[in-house]
């Protein structure tokens, strides 16, 4: 004969949060210990943070503080701060909030912080049940831990965040310092993109500079949503390549991008991008400016008379 899991309302088997659950956790944290995969010990139970008490406060086995915060309703706000509050006033290095019902704004929650803090966060689900007559038993059912991919994402993710800030930096420097020495771009704003753009005078076809850790590139970028439109424009510029890279001082790099949409006609600065030191970046900027300057200059007489 095989018996059959049934659930039991939390509240018959602890009738009381703090005086009932809390206790009982106390004297069973070896049920916490096993999920974790951490042995904890020297549990203290509403151990004081400043003018709040945590529920219960151990030690892993590197001597790292844990705090376990529980309630037996559905997972709140209130809870959710107090997770974060008690771990930071208790310098721990774990967390862990055991809830009956966790709402998926939390889990959310707690998965984020997982990926943006050097702390572990765990999320448990609390049951109660039996088999047939039997009596309770605790069921804990891990909803969200700290994971080797979880801290690769939020590794990902700073050095997006950092990346972003980088780049909206460069590019206000760049507008602040081009001014009135690069008219073409007047109107553009500083992005998070690593590329600024305008519009070169004919449909489908934009100025760009582009910025990559350690180069920059000066476009002029022919994608107009049409490939044989794209291509009888790169052709009519091509057909007049002597004369614009004359007018330029340098050879571009023409780029018909075959097996693609678009092309592009290139010069590439490599001295540097957004990445290095910003005592370099007016050296920078100014080589930018210039190109572009001399990049429309050399190319506007031929886009604006392009017939396509």
């Amino acid at each position: 004969m095989i018996g059959k899991i049934q659930r039991v309302d939390i509240r018959e088997v602890w009738k009381h949060e703090a005086h009932d659950f809390t206790c009982w956790l106390e004297e069973n944290i070896d049920v916490i210990s096993d999920q974790i995969g951490v042995a904890l010990s020297n549990v203290e139970r509403e151990k004081g943070a400043g003018d709040f008490s945590v529920d219960l406060v151990a030690v892993d086995a590197t001597g790292a503080t844990v705090i376990i915060e529980n309630q037996l309703a559905k997972s709140d706000h209130d809870h959710l701060g107090k997770v974060i509050t008690y771990l930071v006033a208790m310098e721990a290095k774990t967390a862990i909030w055991i809830t009956p019902d966790p709402r998926p704004e939390h889990i959310a929650a707690v998965s984020w912080l997982n990926e943006s803090t050097p702390a572990s966060f765990y999320l448990f689900k609390l049951e109660a049940v039996r088999i047939n007559e039997s009596i309770p038993a605790p069921l804990l059912t891990r909803i969200v831990g700290p994971t080797v991919e979880g801290r690769a994402i939020g590794a990902q993710k700073l050095e997006m965040a950092g990346r972003d800030a980088r780049l909206y930096e460069f590019w206000t420097r760049f507008l602040d310092f081009a001014g009135p020495k690069l008219k073409l771009f007047a109107d553009a704003s500083p992005t998070t993109s690593n590329t600024i753009y305008t519009n070169a005078g004919a449909k489908g076809v934009i100025y760009a500079i582009t910025s990559s850790k350690n180069g920059v590139n000066v476009d002029l970028h022919i994608d107009g949503g049409n490939e044989d439109r794209n291509r009888a424009i790169f052709q009519q510029l091509l057909a007049r390549k002597d004369e614009i890279d004359q007018a330029y001082g340098d050879p571009h790099y023409w780029d018909e991008m075959e097996n693609r949409r678009a092309s592009r006609i290139r010069s590439t600065i490599t001295s540097g991008g957004y990445a290095i030191d910003e005592a370099e970046w007016p050296a920078l900027f100014a080589e930018m400016v210039d190109r572009m300057n001399r990049m429309e200059k050399a190319l506007d007489p031929f886009v604006r008379s392009l017939k396509v």
